[in-house]
């Protein structure tokens, strides 16, 4: 009797695979024969699964979304069972730094397919970000929720220090990629600005 195949199982060891190759030499430069090769099937296999690479690269930047979403909840479980506003802001704003193997990859990966998409209309037709809005709007409540409950200072604007620090963060990650500084220099940026927000300026340790 045949082998079952089955068939996400397969689209996820090839998402892997680009998601390795790319973290290697850049999401410019791999070609879907790359990513057969890191996969160890055929390049016909790949193009069965993912007709085009824009449809590789997509689906393969979603699977490193769910990671990602992973990495934030591991950080929120390890803080405890009501981790607070601080806490959860500070989960996903430090998931996001390149501070190991698949933090690094993840904001390279990120940072490379926003600048691809701008020049290239299959990339652009296909928006990996479902919801551009999301992550704003998540720190957005988690700051208003603070405030309501006396942790942050009331009279700040929080949609505003919401979009400042997902700057911040963005800037602060590509900062460590090329060098300029240290992942710990670019968490303090990030503490320094949730003290100035936050009213009780306990903060987590970083991980």
């Amino acid at each position: 009797m045949p082998k079952r195949v089955d068939h996400e199982e397969r689209r996820t060891q090839i998402a892997e695979a680009l998601i390795q190759v790319a973290g290697r030499r850049g999401l410019h430069a791999v070609g879907m024969r790359d990513v057969a090769a890191e996969a160890g099937v055929s390049l016909r296999l790949v193009q069965y699964y993912f007709e085009t690479k824009e449809k590789l690269l997509f689906y393969g930047l979603k699977h490193l979304t769910d990671r990602f979403t992973t990495r934030v909840s591991a950080r929120l479980a390890a803080a405890g069972p009501d981790p607070g506003p601080r806490a959860t802001v500070e989960a996903l704003l430090l998931a996001s730094l390149p501070t190991d193997d698949e933090s690094r990859t993840f904001h390279l990966l990120y940072s490379s397919y926003a600048i691809l998409s701008v020049t290239d209309k299959a990339l652009a037709a296909q928006p990996f970000i479902d919801n551009p809005d999301a992550a704003e709007n998540a720190l957005t409540g988690l700051l208003q929720q603070a405030q309501e409950t006396a942790l942050a200072d009331p009279a700040v604007d929080a949609r505003t220090e919401a979009i400042s620090l997902l700057a911040t963060t963005a800037t602060m990650g590509t900062s460590i990629l090329v060098g300029q500084r240290t992942s710990e220099s670019a968490i303090a940026v990030i503490h320094h600005h949730l003290n100035r927000i936050f009213t009780n300026n306990h903060t987590t340790p970083p991980t």
